[in-house]
């Protein structure tokens, strides 16, 4: 991965740091309280008393959840803007800059749980993540990942018939590894920066920095949370749109992963 992308998408971060505020705000946005989020917090159980790494916090919303639930939580992002934020908003947690594929500040082995909640797909260097993310673990650590669902492009989702058809666009081959740019949406100002990837790359990845996958799910809105949805049209959507995946994994003891 270039240094050059790495600085244009530290850029773009900083630039569009309170968009993404207003995005967020203190409860995440609806895909998550819709679909997400209840996956999230099973994959994650008990979190009282851990160790946890909020790896690419942005504005900290989630890091203050988990430490409203008892976690020792430390927030990472590489923008520095992103941070500053955090730190006004949530003063009591402890809130560094740093980035995902390095974490130069954080030690060998130091965290029970990392959460990286819709952070992969924004990330240049994949592999390199996730290498640091295994580093960080403690033996039977646990890596909980969100990400943007790589097969299902929501920006060029189209409507068709009678509106429950959903169409969706592809202008490059799906296997290619590229840096997309989508034009703005909802409260940002800035043209969005993103790096797709195929699905099998996560896996791979995930496998090549010593993980071993022990859940996974495509989320979607359960029925109790139907009340919640702003409108039919966003009903209809988190029940039959695949906007996200989670993936559970853990970070073996070194005699196992020679097995």
């Amino acid at each position: 991965m270039n240094q050059r992308e790495i600085d244009e998408t530290r850029d773009f971060w900083n630039r569009v740091a309170d968009d993404w505020r207003l995005q967020v705000g203190t409860a995440g946005d609806s895909n998550r309280i819709l679909n997400s989020d209840p996956i999230l917090w099973a994959f994650a159980g008990d979190v009282s008393g851990l160790a946890v790494l909020d790896a690419g916090c942005g504005t900290g919303y989630l890091s203050k959840q988990l430490s409203d639930r008892g976690a020792l939580v430390t927030g990472i992002d590489f923008s520095e803007r992103m941070i500053a934020i955090a730190r006004e908003q949530y003063p009591d947690i402890e809130f560094r800059v740093d980035s995902c594929d390095e974490l130069r500040t954080i030690t060998d082995s130091q965290f029970d749980l990392v959460v990286a909640n819709y952070v992969l797909m924004d990330t240049p260097d994949l592999l390199g993540t996730m290498h640091a993310f295994h580093r960080t673990l403690r033996a039977g650590g646990v890596a909980l990942l969100v990400f943007s669902h790589p097969c299902f492009p929501q920006g060029s989702a189209t409507f068709a018939g009678n509106g429950e058809e959903i169409n969706y666009r592809w202008t490059f081959s799906y296997f290619d590894r590229r840096k997309c740019t989508d034009p703005p949406w909802a409260h940002f100002t800035s043209e969005f920066i993103w790096f797709h990837r195929p699905l099998s790359d996560y896996w791979k990845a995930f496998h090549s920095a010593g993980f071993v996958i022990s859940g996974f799910e495509e989320p979607r809105i359960t029925e109790e949370r139907y009340h919640l949805a702003a409108s039919a049209r966003k009903l209809t959507n988190s029940k039959t749109r695949p906007y996200s995946v989670a993936f559970k994994l853990q970070k073996v003891q070194e005699a196992q992963a020679r097995l």
